[in-house]
């Protein structure tokens, strides 16, 4: 199975690289941006047949690596290949 973790910075947190974007976009005559986050997008591919386990997995694998939940929020979907 695969696991696609999409993870962007908590709305109020500061993101640096989602500002220069928006402000080069704006430079570049895309002048209805308002703003912009500079997110993450991670597979991980697991040895698991049981849909169950690998949501539960994919929880425990965002809490102890790979999710700041302090300053990130986070959505992930498990596909079956």
């Amino acid at each position: 199975m695969l696991i696609k973790f999409y993870i962007k910075p908590r709305k109020g947190v500061l993101d640096p690289q989602g500002r220069a974007v928006a402000e080069n976009l704006r430079s570049l005559g895309f002048d209805s941006v308002k703003d912009v986050k500079v997110g993450k997008y991670i597979e991980v591919y697991v040895d698991e047949t049981d849909r169950e386990k690998a949501v539960e997995m994919a929880k425990d694998m965002a809490k102890k690596a790979l999710v700041n939940e302090i300053i990130e929020d986070y959505q992930f979907e498990v596909v079956e290949e």
